[in-house]
């Protein structure tokens, strides 16, 4: 039996690019340092003494660095190639993270989050487009999937390092890290990916092609957007509240929290590939995204109930991670496919100017809710919020299924 679900699992990554793979492997050398948003907020409460509301505040420069950011990404994919817009924002990146081992006003790092979050953020839309050319329509949910598989191995290395890094050498030493692994992956990019463009075709051809009509102008995708901004401001707080919550609530220390944060991301490495795999042939995309949506609330329910249990901390994260699963590489894949080839910068800074809202708006929202009422009120908050999002994601799958 576990021979078979090996072979499965084996199965899953079959007719993927190479360039998707090197992208892949991109992502995991970038990721594995991820630890500057994780734990941003116990570094300005711990280290710098700021209050809950401050740190909201100043992590919410990084939602506005990545609105900007993944807009810029998107008007610089659409004219030039993805390539070497992805080697200027790792490098950037790497290089701007190392003023935070300097500035520790609330001005001056609320200023390095914004530039840090727009030049990172520029990579975004050109991740995308790479994604969109490497890959067909047959296998494209999975080529989506196989890139966060190496991001959130990434972020399964990253935090749960990042915690006992931060608890032996301190919070400075993950700024480090993290450029070097921005670098890193530069390199890697720099040694295998092609840097012409080569856009791969399959007679069986599917995707909604918008030659003319731009992304702003498409009313659907932008309620779309809308909604995925809303999921991720109440998904998030797995980054912007959760570790808040975890050290006053619940009393863990660092290397715990980064162990709780860590586990989100092996558990999708090793449940996404196959059980996308199988929903790929199965399922309707926005009765997954539906589906996704709705574990939301569920995860925010378990915390509420066992608060400071270690075991209901642990079925908020299987929770939450299955709501991942059936949620964002479905999203991805109908931003990627519905831009075409003519518009996959736009459309794909669009989507990733959605997730840069919610960064905007989770740690501020999330922390000043908790700070003011407390993080019950804080969950019943998300919880609502949830509701609305799957209720907008009902409406819109109905209306693409009656055109």
């Amino acid at each position: 039996m576990l021979a078979s679900l090996f072979s499965s699992y084996l199965r899953s990554f079959a007719d993927l690019q190479r360039n998707i793979w090197v992208l892949s492997v991109s992502m995991l050398i970038n990721r594995s340092g991820s630890m500057v948003l994780m734990f941003s907020s116990l570094y300005l409460t711990r280290d710098l003494h700021f209050s809950m509301e401050t740190a909201g505040i100043i992590l919410s420069f990084y939602g506005i660095g990545s609105v900007l950011g993944s807009f810029a990404g998107g008007w610089l994919t659409d004219r030039f190639h993805h390539y070497p817009i992805m080697m200027s924002s790792l490098i950037g990146s790497g290089m701007i993270l190392f003023l935070l081992l300097w500035v520790e006003s609330q001005i001056g790092i609320s200023i390095v989050m914004f530039l840090y979050a727009f030049v990172a953020d520029i990579f975004r839309p050109a991740n995308s487009a790479a994604i969109g050319n490497f890959s067909t329509p047959e296998n494209r949910t999975r080529s989506v999937s196989l890139v966060r598989l190496a991001v959130n191995l990434g972020f399964s290395i990253g935090p749960a390092a990042g915690g006992f890094i931060a608890l032996a050498l301190g919070y400075k030493t993950l700024f480090i890290i993290d450029a070097a692994t921005s670098f890193g992956a530069a390199t890697l990019l720099f040694f295998f990916l092609p840097r012409k463009t080569e856009v791969v075709h399959t007679k069986h051809q599917t995707e909604t092609i918008h030659k003319g009509k731009s992304a702003y102008q498409d009313w659907p995708y932008l309620f779309f957007i809308l909604l995925v901004a809303c999921y991720g401001i109440s998904f998030f707080q797995l980054f912007a509240s959760m570790p808040q919550f975890f050290k006053t609530v619940c009393h863990y220390q660092e290397d715990t929290i980064g162990l709780l944060l860590g586990l989100n991301g092996l558990l999708v490495v090793v449940i996404e590939m196959p059980l996308v795999a199988w929903l790929e042939r199965r399922g309707r995309v926005f009765s997954l995204i539906i589906i996704g949506v709705l574990l939301v609330p569920l995860s925010f329910l378990f915390l509420e109930f066992g608060q400071g249990l270690l075991f209901f901390a642990l079925i908020y994260t299987l929770v939450i991670t299955l709501s991942e699963i059936f949620a964002m590489p479905f999203m991805m894949n109908y931003s990627i496919s519905r831009g075409g080839q003519h518009r996959k910068g736009e459309y794909s800074a669009l989507y990733s100017i959605g997730y840069g809202l919610a960064n905007i708006a989770a740690p501020s929202l999330g922390l000043t809710i908790a700070a003011w009422y407390g993080f019950d009120s804080m969950f019943h908050f998300f919880i609502g919020l949830s509701l609305f999002t799957a209720g907008g994601f009902y409406v819109l799958g109905m209306r693409k299924e009656h055109r």
